[in-house]
């Protein structure tokens, strides 16, 4: 159990990573040589795949995090806000737009780090929003 725990750990610490070079417009070569398959990753650390876990409010999301160990919650926002910014980036959805905020939050709040690009992408969001 300990080692499904450290290999979902790890999933979701790869994810972030591979989503924050994307959103820095850095990414590996490896990266762009293959697609990221949100479906599996998404299945491999929620069980559910991306459309599932899109469909489900950011309460909802939340909940399932709060289920897990509380020490890494901060790693589960950070790659969730990473994931939803990611594809407001791709379709200008205002639903992941709003989730990517609450998740970017949620992981300042726990984590009590200083992310100047966490930061950054929150207040793009807030202005993206402000007209509606």
């Amino acid at each position: 159990m300990i080692q499904d725990k450290d290999f979902t750990l790890r999933l979701v610490r790869q994810l972030s990573q591979a989503l924050e070079k994307l959103l820095l417009g850095k990414p590996e070569e490896s990266l762009m040589q293959k697609e990221l398959d949100f479906d599996s990753l998404m299945k491999d650390i929620f069980k559910i795949d991306f459309s599932e876990l899109r469909a489900l409010s950011a309460d909802e999301i939340s909940s399932k995090v709060d289920a897990l160990e509380q020490k890494n919650h901060a790693d589960y926002y950070e790659m969730l806000g990473n994931l939803f910014f990611y594809h407001y980036k791709q379709n200008r959805k205002w639903e992941d737009g709003h989730k990517a905020k609450i998740f970017y939050e949620k992981y300042l709040h726990i984590s009590g780090i200083f992310a100047m690009p966490v930061i950054s992408r929150i207040n793009e969001l807030r202005k993206a929003t402000e007209g509606l």
